[in-house]
């Protein structure tokens, strides 16, 4: 089942008609004038929508179910989709379903935290110990270690998540503590002296979460709903830990046994308390759009702090890592901000322009999947660096580069 549109007005399952871009006042369905705003945000070419549909069409050719993306370009709304949201009634993926943000999340995370330092309630060069009193076991772990993933804190999921399938299943209904998540990493020594490499473990947000309840009193659902979700109107955007449900309408998730040739299993439903502050926002493209757009243009916190969160830690030659906040350097030399997000059946990859006026959200409703994982990485070369050759090149190469052979889940095993 193929889907697809630059803008809306076509209905479910329908074949792509055209690639007219339409203004964001008319994708969202408000009323305006119909005048269309500049295709382009400034100094971009403007998107490749036959290079964004090859992408998604690679991603079902690979093995995922459906495949979608929402580009917002300074008033303009490009949005395509190819296969389905639900496998059991063939229901055609569109950009306003629903999905689990996986580690998006942390950004959100982060955004509450930084906001909390402007208020002067946090500091991010104090030790973690002294908010939480020994929590930690090296006093010299501070918040900016956390939230920079340089913490050396063994990352859980490592162990939670060794075999994929039966991994899920034991935690898919579990309902976890903060406290009992710190816990399993502790079982583990510190990968790094703090401060000393960046390594990506999920369970820096955990203690992230544990830092916004303490400070505020308040459950992180309370916080993200207060300081984000509502001021932006991200209506579609929620935190229901320890519910299972997606509201509304949805794509469902499937998540890739290791064992090749295996049935997908649907992982739609679960906890996500494995990750809580770290991974478990729901939200949909057009929120997360809106969420990037606004952080990066400072509409989120002071000045001050969003310099703090673009202070780069490296990754690899194309990647650095600020406070709960990626950049990726694209072929056609643009550097793009935002995160990634895996949770068992989605991966998603949601990033801005530096001056957050051209905003990406692509999905594919799989995981377990290091093809299409890579591939769905081509969505952001199609949609900030336009028609190039060696864009799509990118988009369409089957092999993973260095830092995308793992996942934001048990980042320490290969998932090729």
């Amino acid at each position: 089942m193929v889907s697809g549109s630059v803008g809306t007005g076509t209905a479910l399952g329908a074949v792509l008609l055209s690639l007219v871009a339409v203004p964001a006042q008319a994708a969202s369905g408000a009323p305006g004038s119909g005048r269309v705003a500049s295709v382009a945000a400034a100094g971009l070419g403007a998107p490749d929508d036959a290079g964004l549909r090859s992408v998604l069409r690679s991603a079902l050719a690979q093995g995922a179910p459906g495949a979608m993306v929402r580009v917002d370009d300074a008033g303009t709304v490009h949005q395509l989709s190819e296969g389905v949201a639900d496998r059991a009634t063939g229901r055609a993926i569109t950009t306003a379903d629903r999905f689990r943000v996986g580690s998006v999340t942390k950004s959100f995370s982060a955004v509450v935290l930084l906001q909390l330092v402007d208020e002067g309630k946090l500091n991010l060069d104090t030790p973690v110990n002294t908010y939480l009193p020994g929590l930690l076991p090296d006093d010299r772990i501070t918040v900016r270690h956390v939230m920079s993933h340089r913490s050396g804190l063994y990352d859980y999921t490592n162990d939670m998540f060794a075999q994929t399938v039966p991994g899920f299943e034991s935690v898919r209904d579990k309902v976890f503590s903060y406290r009992d998540l710190v816990g399993l990493s502790l079982k583990h020594a510190l990968t790094n002296a703090p401060g000393a490499a960046y390594s990506y473990s999920n369970t820096n947000f955990v203690v992230a979460g544990m830092l916004i309840e303490k400070l505020t009193g308040n459950p992180v659902a309370t916080e993200y709903q207060n300081r984000v979700f509502g001021p932006l109107g991200l209506t579609d955007t929620s935190y229901v830990h320890p519910g299972t449900a997606i509201a509304g309408t949805h794509a469902n998730g499937y998540l890739t046994p290791d064992a090749a040739g295996a049935a997908l299993v649907d992982s739609t439903a679960q906890t996500v308390s494995w990750a809580q502050s770290a991974g478990a926002i729901i939200s949909s493209t057009r929120d997360l759009n809106t969420f990037f757009s606004a952080l990066m243009a400072g509409q989120l916190m002071s000045a001050a702090q969003l310099a703090q969160m673009q202070q780069w830690t490296t990754v690899s030659s194309t990647q650095g890592y600020g406070l709960g906040l990626r950049r990726r350097d694209l072929s056609c030399g643009v550097s793009v901000y935002g995160h990634t997000g895996t949770v068992q059946g989605y991966y998603t990859y949601a990033f801005t322009s530096k001056d957050g006026k051209r905003s990406v959200t692509s999905l594919a409703n799989t995981s377990n999947n290091a093809a299409v994982l890579t591939t769905m990485a081509g969505t952001l070369e199609s949609a900030f660096c336009g028609k190039s050759s060696k864009a799509t090149r990118r988009a369409s190469a089957p092999s993973a580069t260095p830092g995308e052979r793992y996942e934001d889940i048990a980042p320490d095993v290969a998932r090729d």
